[in-house]
């Protein structure tokens, strides 16, 4: 189960753009994910540590958190994003 990171197409973005925001401040926290979600990173960045593996994520970034998915966020720089639970 791993978080994808990748720079979105130009399609997505225009897609996600209609989609809800969400953002907070530095910042340390659990997570459980008990659905997929897709995030476009409008802003800021942050540091999710899952299992063994950990992923950068950051401004610009077109990201898919897998359903089932235990992690810890660890907000570096005030993050906002685009999302979408599926």
């Amino acid at each position: 189960m791993d978080i994808l990171v990748r720079k979105p197409t130009e399609n997505e973005v225009a897609d996600m753009q209609s989609k809800p925001t969400w953002g907070c401040g530095v910042s340390e926290f659990d997570w459980y994910y008990d659905s997929e979600e897709t995030a476009l990173i409008i802003e800021g960045e942050v540091t999710v540590d899952y299992g063994s593996k950990s992923v950068l994520i950051s401004e610009g970034d077109y990201v898919v958190f897998p359903k089932g998915l235990s992690c810890v966020w660890k907000v570096t720089k005030p993050i906002q994003k685009h999302y979408m639970f599926k």
